[in-house]
């Protein structure tokens, strides 16, 4: 039996459906799950003073490329659209391989940690020169983050009219053969999974409708879930209406891309009629920010999701259009952007940090994580307040405002991933300067 006591917390953000914020409080995590909850507790594990820290869930990253960390800040991709963007990078990723994924998983999965991840998922969704879906899957088992793996593809190439290089492009019988493969020997569907996986065909652009609909089947067949990009910028919008015949939202209801098993990635141009849909029929969201800051896409109505009752998470998406994997950050962008376009009253701090945390842990289908209670897994962020990032602060509990943005101490599953502001699990150092070595390969 492992047991750690978290003495004194300073605050306990939980996350709960009241609300509730817990003041100079203890907290037992025996086996994975949150044991006790209380003052003056006592246990013969290990003590962790947190009196000059706020507790808050471990946060919940719904959309990801983990991929991408091996190309930030391309110079010709730097300013681009999004269509734009995609030709620049292919080439470059099409030389990639196995090591490459692994490393800059790596890469990506310890920025998460030190920004309080506790919980990711990731869209690969191509595969050149040997890559598999393993790489990634096998980085973050190394480094302890609960990981939600999808399996993307893409099937149509630029000679079928498509963005892609043919390089890159499956077909889709291998595509759905290999996505039986990794469901069978990687997904967990037990409460207190470390690993599930999911189906995850790129993007309407890139995969057929017979794919789309034969993904849907497959999922279904095989009890997980479904990730997609949607309607993801005006470009998404016009190619939607000239191929299809429809916006996206009601493609999507075609082919069974509507449901609770289903997320989304980006929504940016979803209209009201679509954000009635997706309520209905509780489709989540990942709303990423950044992302679509960088690459001129819009603003999510996020706020208009909500009020309408669309699950709604948090993603950092790829490294290549953030340029960071940081999930703090990701939040406090979510909140600053829905204030710009609708008011400085249109989202909380804290409103915005439950999307990062019980939010995406709801779009995940994870009902075991995202909130602070007796029962729910051990995976908890402890930030610390009496830093010079919140000297002064009158709310040290509104986190977002005033920072930190970076994690004193990160535990997943009851396991501490960060130690002092230092992943624990892995050499860092050694992966940086493997990273650093690969990313000036690929510019050669």
């Amino acid at each position: 039996m492992s047991e750690i006591l978290i003495r004194n917390a300073w605050n306990i953000l939980t996350m709960d459906d009241a609300g509730s914020e817990l003041d100079g409080a203890d907290m037992i995590l025996r086996d994975g799950i949150i044991a006790e909850i209380g003052s003056d507790l006592v246990s013969e594990g290990e003590v962790v003073d947190a009196s000059r820290c706020l507790v808050t869930p471990g946060l919940v990253n719904t959309h990801h490329h983990l991929y991408q960390t091996l190309t930030r800040a391309v110079p010709g991709a730097q300013d681009a659209l999004l269509f734009g963007w995609l030709q620049t990078l292919y080439p470059i990723w099409a030389r990639f391989g196995p090591e490459e994924m692994r490393i800059s998983a790596l890469t990506g999965l310890a920025e998460l940690a030190l920004s309080g991840c506790t919980l990711t998922s990731d869209h690969l969704y191509l595969y050149p020169n040997g890559a598999r879906l393993d790489d990634t899957i096998e980085a973050a088992q190394d480094i302890g983050l609960r990981f939600h793996a999808t399996r993307g593809a893409m099937s149509i190439g630029q000679s079928d009219g498509g963005l892609p290089p043919d390089a890159l492009v499956e077909t889709e019988a291998a595509i759905l053969e290999d996505s039986i493969r990794v469901i069978d020997r990687f997904h967990d569907p037990r409460e207190g999974a470390m690993v599930r996986v999911g189906v995850a065909p790129c993007s309407p652009f890139s995969v057929s409708r017979e794919l789309m609909r034969d993904a849907a089947l497959l999922a279904r067949d095989k009890g997980v879930m479904l990730h997609t990009h949607l309607a993801e910028n005006d470009e998404d919008i016009a190619y939607s209406l000239e191929k299809f015949g429809c916006r996206p939202g009601q493609y999507a209801e075609d082919l069974g891309w509507t449901g609770p098993d289903v997320w989304h990635a980006h929504c940016v141009k979803l209209d009201g009629q679509e954000i009635d849909l997706f309520a209905s029929s509780r489709t989540g969201v990942a709303h990423c920010p950044c992302s679509n800051c960088r690459l001129g896409s819009g603003i999510a109505p996020v706020r208009e999701m909500i009020d309408a009752g669309v699950k709604v998470g948090l993603g950092v998406d790829g490294s290549a259009s953030n340029d960071s994997s940081n999930l703090m950050l990701e939040a406090r962008q979510a909140m600053l952007l829905q204030r710009v376009s609708r008011g400085a009253d249109a989202m909380s701090a804290r409103a915005a940090l439950r999307l990062a945390t019980r939010g995406g842990a709801e779009v995940l289908g994870r009902h075991d994580c995202g909130q602070i209670a007796v029962g729910k897994r051990a995976d908890l962020a402890l930030w610390d307040i009496g830093g010079i990032d919140s000297a002064g602060s009158w709310d040290r509990s509104a986190l977002l405002l005033a920072g930190p943005s970076r994690v004193r101490h990160l535990f997943v599953e009851g396991r501490q991933v960060v130690r002092d502001g230092r992943v624990t699990t892995i050499d860092l150092g050694r992966v940086i300067a493997r990273q650093n070595t690969l990313a000036e390969r690929l510019a050669m």
